[in-house]
């Protein structure tokens, strides 16, 4: 079933194209293709700046190492002797 939707021909596509017609007038079909065309236009870049985020957040996060907020391992990399191991 799902695969007769997905061959739709000519007439098909004319009927419905018809039937949008005389439902939302001549003058409004534009604007609502227009409208969503632009809704698709904006998903589109939202979905590629959130990808682009999380290229940079996955970059950035590799080159930060956990140990270096910790102040003994810190001042044992120093040369530190004064540190104490537990």
């Amino acid at each position: 079933m799902v695969s007769q939707l997905l061959f739709i021909g000519t007439t098909e596509l004319l009927l419905i194209g018809g039937v949008a017609l005389l439902l939302f007038g001549g003058k409004k079909l534009p604007e609502m293709m227009r409208g969503l065309g632009q809704g698709v236009r904006e998903f589109k870049k939202g979905v590629n700046e959130d990808a682009k985020d999380e290229v940079s957040n996955d970059e950035s996060s590799d080159s930060h190492s956990p140990n270096d907020d910790n102040p003994k391992t810190s001042d044992i990399k120093q040369g530190n002797a004064n540190v104490q191991r537990k």
